[in-house]
């Protein structure tokens, strides 16, 4: 039977020769993942079904990341359940501060997903391994603390969306800009409960932090998974990361498709996603000069050292604005390294930046970077509704590294073609 990519996965999770869209599959899991606000939820349902041990110690993930280092009593607290939690347990994959990282950069970082994987997470960007060319989606908290006592959940086949990009991309535009776009050409219901399957000749341009980037934001679309076929890139990136090859599923030929979109980028510019809705995406030309409060560069989204290395190429002999403040967060402690050893983590601070521990921070108004009311801020996070990043009354744009660090220089939003 044709099938495609996320069938394919789901069909082998499944134990099935084939699956169609929806059919309602039970499905093993090979990595379920919490963070430090789900976890505590999860690990009381857990409890609740009388569980004596979790299905798999080494394919159970708690990453404390949202509200660390611990920024009150309460997450404190959190914390200390889950690691409680991981002691009692064995679990091979809880991680502390000072190894700690974002959840969705240190998972692919550390080789705990591989391509072919069925990865479960309480948390909507779940999504961000279908890069490597896994099946991940996000659940609630019930439905986690079920799947680590089970090591099983079950799914409906969702239809898929073949997305397929053509042309030449112009200097800077990345896959931020790419799924800005897409997703301000589909809507933010555009693809709901669908795949995003992404194709086409452009993608070869793209990094695997780009990757990551757009399978991200997949679920700002509505999406059940973002995914790409993997290829050389993958497993480039694979290696010296773990000693699992991962299968390499490719969609068939003549699978069938939901929905077919093509685009052609070539006159692609910069995108901003405008308050309060990612699909409020202009490009950058045409975003009036919004005078920023803060600017923010990081997050799951957005906090790679390909996107440190970006801003700094703006940022370096040059200041941020007196009236913008600049806050910095690397996705991971070895990300955080790398950009000490390259010289970027002096640029932003030469620069006026101020530079965070690795964690989500300001992206879900959580810490170090909450909007006061009237402020405006441009961020490289995943999303910007009302009170995103702190205050109802504060605004939130989207954007790529490139538009932030030329918009933190510039006070305002705008290209790092004025620069």
């Amino acid at each position: 039977m044709r099938m495609t990519i996320t069938e394919k996965i789901l069909a082998a999770h499944a134990g099935q020769d084939a699956v169609a869209p929806g059919d309602l599959v039970q499905v093993r899991v090979d990595m379920a993942l919490a963070n430090d606000i789900t976890a505590p939820l999860a690990i009381a349902v857990f409890h609740e079904l009388g569980a004596s041990q979790v299905f798999d110690r080494e394919k159970v993930a708690l990453v404390p990341d949202h509200f660390v280092p611990n920024k009150d009593i309460a997450s404190a607290e959190q914390v200390k359940m889950m690691e409680a939690f991981a002691d009692q347990y064995k679990l091979k994959n809880y991680f502390k501060v000072g190894d700690v990282g974002i959840e969705h950069v240190i998972l692919p970082e550390k080789g705990l997903v591989a391509p072919g994987d069925l990865v479960i997470g309480a948390d909507s960007h779940t999504c961000t391994y279908g890069a490597m060319g896994a099946f991940s989606t996000g659940v609630g908290s019930t439905d986690l603390g079920a799947i680590m006592a089970t090591g099983k959940t079950w799914l409906k086949v969702p239809e898929t969306i073949k997305v397929i990009y053509k042309g030449t991309l112009k200097p800077w535009v990345g896959g931020k800009d790419l799924i800005l776009f897409t997703i301000g050409r589909i809507g933010v219901q555009g693809a709901r409960y669908r795949t995003l399957e992404f194709t086409g000749p452009v993608l070869k341009e793209l990094r695997m932090s780009d990757r990551f980037t757009m399978a991200n934001m997949a679920v700002e679309a509505g999406a059940k998974n973002g995914i790409f076929e993997p290829d050389d890139a993958v497993r480039d990136f694979m290696k010296g990361r773990t000693e699992r090859e991962g299968v390499y599923w490719k969609s068939d030929p003549d699978a069938r498709y939901d929905e077919i979109v093509e685009f052609d980028l070539s006159d692609l510019e910069l995108q901003v996603a405008c308050p309060h809705s990612p699909e409020n995406v202009l490009p950058v030309s045409s975003v009036e000069k919004v005078p920023l409060n803060q600017v923010f560069i990081g997050s799951c989204t957005n906090g790679s050292i390909d996107d440190l290395r970006m801003a700094a190429n703006f940022l370096k002999g040059r200041r941020v604005a007196e009236k913008t403040r600049l806050i910095v967060i690397p996705g991971s402690p070895l990300i955080y390294k790398q950009a000490m050893q390259e010289g970027i983590l002096e640029v932003l601070l030469d620069a006026g930046a101020a530079i965070g521990p690795p964690c989500c921070g300001p992206c879900l108004g959580g810490h170090m970077g909450i909007l006061a009311g009237g402020e405006k801020a441009l961020a490289t996070t995943n999303r910007n509704f009302i009170g995103r990043m702190g205050h109802s009354k504060s605004e939130v744009y989207l954007a790529g590294p490139a538009v932030a660090a030329a918009s933190a220089v510039l006070g305002r939003i705008g290209s790092p073609d004025e620069l």
